[in-house]
Formats: C-alpha cells, structure tokens, sequence
C-alpha cells in the first residue's frame, strides 16, 4: 500500500486524528504536509517525528476557512513539489451548547471551518488534480453528522453537509480520475472529545467492540483510501465506529 511519490495535504494536521493521519501517510512514505492555524509546536513536533522515519514533511500555517490563504498554501505546495496527489480534509472544531444557548458566532465558527473549510481546499487543490489527471479526496464527517447528537447542532450540521459534498463531488470529479470519499469516525480519544468521553463512559457499553476509538483506526483507513488499492471506491461514506451505530 505505498503511497511513494505522493504529495499528501492534511489539514488540521498538528493533533488528534489528523497527526494520527499524517504519521500513517508518511509510515506509507508519502512526503506530508502538516497544515495547521495556530499551534506551531505541535505541527513541528509531526514534521520532526515523520522526518526522523526518514521520510519528507514540511508544515504550513493558514486558516482553511480563509478561501485566499488556502489558495496561496496550496498554490505555494505545487510550486515546491511539482504535485498534489492527496488532500485529508480533517480539520475541524466544535463548539457545543443547546441551540437557545448557542452564540451566532459559534455557529458561523463551526460551519466556516468543518464545512466552508473543505469547499476552500478542493477547490484549491482539484484545479491540479484535473490537470495531472488523478488524485484522492478523503474528507472527515463523524457519525454525529448521520446520527446527530444534543448540544451539537452546528457540529452536526457541518458534518452532514460533508457528506452531501463527497457524494456530490465524487459525481464531479470521477471521469476525471479523481476520487472523493468519506469517513465518519464515532468516539476517537483525541484531546477535542476528551471531556465528551468523561461525561459519557456509557457509551463503551452500546460500542460492541468495547472500547473507545484511536487516531490510529481512523488513520489506517484514511491511508488505504489514499492508495491505488482504493482506485475504484467513490463518493462512499465509511464509519469508524466499532460497530457502535450497529
């Protein structure tokens, strides 16, 4: 399942589920980029883990949903290595309240970034995939956006709409070589659901497999998608769950 050669973005890249990804992209030896918007020291901490593998990584700060710094990152990534074969659209934020408690802000917050964010980076990155004729789509929804979940309307909301975009694009962009698929990921152990963990330890018992998720379950999927192996799987949302939505 070598991805050698490859060019692969992960935005949102510095923590949780998206370093998870950007190890296992460069334990497959794709040369990664570590996007991230404001921790600096964990993205280098990614960058020097995945260079001590021995293999290439460079970090790039932008906010995904500012449409003209994502243009420039990924703009400024082809100019430097010729290509972008895959882009890992995980970046993401909550900001959970009851709906007559929710602020507008946090809503506009949380659907700029999940949703807004994932239509900036494929604009920006399949201009290129169309010209080289190939490339992988793999955008993170979360089983919140198929189930939904109280306090988390604008969390729910954002990644529904994730689904609806991989399904459309996957529509778009297949007679062109490119693929774009889902993957919906239930309780993972990051730092973002760490207190949502503690308050619901119920939940291991509705979870067949027993026990909460790992960035690395997600990762191994992400990194098969990415792969040849995965060239004739589209506009599919696959779940993460340990048999939880069952």
């Amino acid at each position: 399942m070598s991805l050698a050669g490859k060019v692969c973005l992960v935005t949102g890249g510095s923590r949780g589920i998206g370093r998870g990804i950007c190890l296992q992209l460069a334990k497959e030896n794709a040369c990664v980029i570590v996007n991230y918007s404001s921790n600096e020291n964990m993205a280098a901490q990614v960058v020097s883990e995945i260079e001590t593998m021995g293999q290439k990584a460079v970090m790039y700060k932008a906010d995904v949903s500012d449409f003209d710094k994502v243009c420039k990152m990924v703009d400024d990534i082809v100019d430097k290595f010729g290509r972008i074969d895959v882009l890992v659209n995980n970046a993401g934020i909550t900001r959970d309240a009851l709906i007559l408690r929710m602020k507008e802000e946090d809503w506009d917050k949380v659907i700029d970034i999940n949703l807004k964010g994932i239509f900036n980076t494929s604009k920006a990155c399949v201009k290129y995939m169309i010209k080289q004729k190939q490339g992988k789509i793999i955008n993170i929804s979360s089983v919140v956006g198929i189930y939904g979940n109280a306090g988390q309307v604008n969390y729910a909301a954002s990644k529904a709409g994730i689904i609806g975009f991989t399904k459309s694009l996957a529509k778009e962009l297949g007679s062109r070589g490119i693929t774009v698929n889902a993957v919906a990921p239930g309780f993972i152990e990051t730092d973002m659901t760490s207190s949502l963990l503690e308050k619901q330890e119920d939940m291991i018992s509705k979870i067949p497999l027993k026990r909460f998720g790992s960035p690395q379950d997600v990762a191994n999927l992400v990194a098969f998608l990415a792969s040849e192996k995965a060239d004739y799987i589209t506009g599919q949302l696959i779940v993460v769950d340990g048999g939880m939505s069952l």
